[in-house]
């Protein structure tokens, strides 16, 4: 079962944010950044839950000290304070996610989830969806453990989409990620390499990639064993 740290000065937070997940993953607690700091000491934390203002050692202070000392374990900040200021602080500092309070649990459960996902495809440089697995930096996919040859910007494109399941990302986004931003290449270049994909992974089970008319294009998970 995952680690995850709640780090947070109201016991009361605490104790309900426990009790919200505790049926999912193995829950650590501390009521400061600094007993979070000596925590992470001795044990392995899989994802830190942070609230902003606490004493001794705040939030901020936290993200700041494990970010500057290598430590890249994915921070969701919770904080009453919902202002544009505090936002740009945080990610700044270093966090991954943010939320305010009062806390959506169900909505937290899917911040987490999405946060462990990145986190392990970023570890493992590679992404293993349905019948097929694609790793970082690689131009070849494998399905059903045969190899399929790609480009670089079929690899690039197709590895984009498939971490952010779900996330449609517009055309625009695509061609300045993948194709640079001082690309000659239009919006048709982008239609034409979604197209070359969908041949190519034909024999795919477990996800599809859609296009979104007028904006871009998401890769969208199939949970049926066969994909259907």
């Amino acid at each position: 079962m995952l680690n995850i740290l709640i780090v947070e000065d109201e016991a009361s937070v605490r104790m309900l944010t426990r009790a919200k997940l505790r049926n999912e993953y193995n829950i650590l607690e501390a009521a400061n950044g600094e007993q979070a700091l000596e925590l992470l000491d001795h044990e392995h934390v899989d994802l830190i839950i942070a609230d902003i203002m606490m004493p001794q050692m705040d939030g901020y202070e936290l993200v700041q000290a494990l970010r500057e000392s290598g430590n890249m374990t994915p921070i969701i900040m919770l904080t009453a304070m919902n202002t544009y200021a505090h936002k740009k602080k945080g990610f700044a500092t270093g966090i991954d996610d943010y939320m305010t309070k009062p806390i959506d649990y169900e909505e937290l459960k899917w911040r987490i989830g999405a946060l462990l996902r990145r986190a392990k495809i970023a570890n493992e440089k590679q992404i293993t969806v349905g019948n097929l697995t694609l790793k970082a930096d690689s131009l070849s996919a494998e399905i059903d453990g045969k190899t399929v040859e790609l480009t670089e910007k079929e690899s690039s494109l197709l590895y984009k989409l498939l971490s952010y399941p779900g996330i449609v990302f517009t055309k625009q986004q695509l061609m300045d990620e993948i194709w640079g931003y001082d690309s000659e290449s239009d919006y048709s270049t982008i239609k034409t390499y979604i197209s070359r994909l969908r041949n190519k992974l034909v024999e795919c089970r477990g996800f599809e990639l859609v296009s979104i008319r007028g904006l871009g294009y998401k890769a969208v998970i199939h949970n049926t064993e066969d994909g259907k």
